[in-house]
C-alpha cells in the first residue's frame, strides 16, 4: 500500500458520496444542521486538488498529508473526526497490505474517532458503523479470513448497522435536540460512512490499487 491507495480509495469514497448527495442532504436536513454533505464534499474536493502529493508518498505520510487538508476545509465535527480516522490510522499502519495489518490500523483509527468525538454504539452516529465494522474486521482477520472474504463482509455490516440508525434515539449532536422525534430517520453521518466503506471496498477488490 502506498499512496497511490490512499488516493484511489479517496476517489472512490468522493465518487459515491457525490452519487449520494442529495440523499444524504435530505437526511440532514431531517435532523441535523444540513451541512454534512457539503462539508465531505469540500474536503473530497480539496483533497482531489492535491492528488500528485498525496500519491508521491507512502502510505502512512500520504494518510497523514490527507488528514490534514481534511482538517483545514472540512467544517462541522466531520472534520475533526475524520482526521482522527486517518491520523489514528496513520500511526499504526506498518504500509503492509495483509489483512491483520490493516485491521488493527482500522480499529485504530475508529478508536481515535470514538475518543476524540467521545461516543460510542447507540447513540445514532457514524460510530454506530464504524465500530461494528472495525470488530468484525478484527474478527475476521485474526480467524485467518481472505482480504477477498472481508471486502465482501464488511460493506454488509457497515449496511446492516446504517440502517439500524432508523429507530435510534440520538443522543449526539444537533440530532439529540429532537428527541423522540430523531427515531424514524437514518443518521446522515452513518449514511455517508457506510456509503464510503462500500465504495473503498469495491476499489480494494479490483486488486489495483
Amino acid at each position: 500500500m502506498n499512496g497511490k491507495t490512499v488516493m484511489a480509495c479517496i476517489d472512490a469514497a468522493h465518487a459515491a458520496l457525490e452519487e449520494h448527495a442529495d440523499e444524504i442532504a435530505s437526511l440532514d436536513q431531517a435532523i441535523g444542521d444540513g451541512d454534512h454533505i457539503i462539508n465531505l464534499l469540500r474536503g473530497m474536493d480539496a483533497l482531489a486538488a492535491m492528488r500528485a502529493q498525496i500519491e508521491a508518498e507512502a502510505f502512512a505520510p500520504a494518510l497523514k498529508l490527507a488528514a490534514t487538508k481534511v482538517l483545514s476545509t472540512v467544517g462541522g465535527s466531520s472534520g475533526p473526526l475524520f482526521f482522527s480516522m486517518m491520523t489514528g490510522m496513520a500511526k499504526t499502519s506498518t504500509g503492509d497490505d495483509g489483512v491483520v495489518e490493516f485491521a488493527r490500523a482500522f480499529a485504530a483509527g475508529v478508536e481515535a474517532v470514538g475518543q476524540r468525538g467521545k461516543t460510542g454504539t447507540g447513540s445514532k452516529t457514524m460510530m454506530d458503523v464504524l465500530i461494528p465494522v472495525a470488530e468484525h474486521f478484527t474478527a475476521m482477520a485474526d480467524a485467518g479470513a481472505s482480504k477477498q472474504e472481508v471486502l465482501e463482509a464488511l460493506p454488509r455490516i457497515a449496511q446492516d448497522n446504517m440502517l439500524a440508525t432508523r429507530d435510534m434515539l440520538a443522543t449526539k449532536g444537533r440530532a439529540s435536540f429532537l428527541g423522540e422525534r430523531s427515531r424514524g430517520h437514518i443518521d446522515p453521518g452513518a449514511r455517508s460512512s457506510q456509503l464510503m466503506i462500500e465504495a473503498v471496498c469495491a476499489r480494494l477488490a479490483q486488486g489495483d490499487a
